[in-house]
């Protein structure tokens, strides 16, 4: 999670919400990725969608079998639906998203059994931080448009 986190920071640091994952397969980390939606203009550019994208282009397969997606927020429908396309084996998120969570929250497609395959979950890694990020920076977002007004 130390290396999501920091992922995390780079997408702050260029005005993304701040969100990063890594791909970790065999022992090592395999891909990298921030949210980079606003700068990209790519309503997919979520950071564990990139991930999976860069980890699945270094293994030459696009099935994650052996891998475990880390990310500092619970993913979202498309990017759990993705997890569960790819096969990936677990994923471990930090905060949880009570709006658009789709692990645990609002839905839990990695666990449903009327889909092919089901993603280990591993909650709350780092929770607290990782929450704090993204409470941090929207209530800065909020002081700055509040200026703006």
């Amino acid at each position: 999670m130390q290396e999501a986190l920091a992922e995390a920071r780079k997408a702050e640091a260029m005005g993304e919400t701040p969100v990063g994952a890594v791909v970790e397969c065999g022992g090592a980390i395999i891909a990298r990725a921030h949210n980079r939606r606003e700068c990209d203009r790519n309503p997919f550019a979520h950071a564990e969608f990139l991930a999976m994208e860069q980890a699945a282009e270094r293994l030459g397969r696009w099935r994650l079998t052996g891998c475990t997606v880390v990310v500092t927020l619970e993913p979202c429908p498309m990017c759990a639906g993705a997890l569960v396309n790819a096969r990936a084996d677990r994923v471990a998120y930090g905060a949880r998203d009570p709006r658009a969570g789709a692990v645990d929250s609002l839905y839990q497609i990695t666990g449903d059994p009327r889909l092919n395959h089901r993603v280990e979950v591993v909650s709350g890694v780092r929770e607290a931080e990782c929450a704090e990020l993204l409470r941090d920076f929207f209530r800065r977002l909020r002081g700055e448009n509040k200026r703006r007004a």
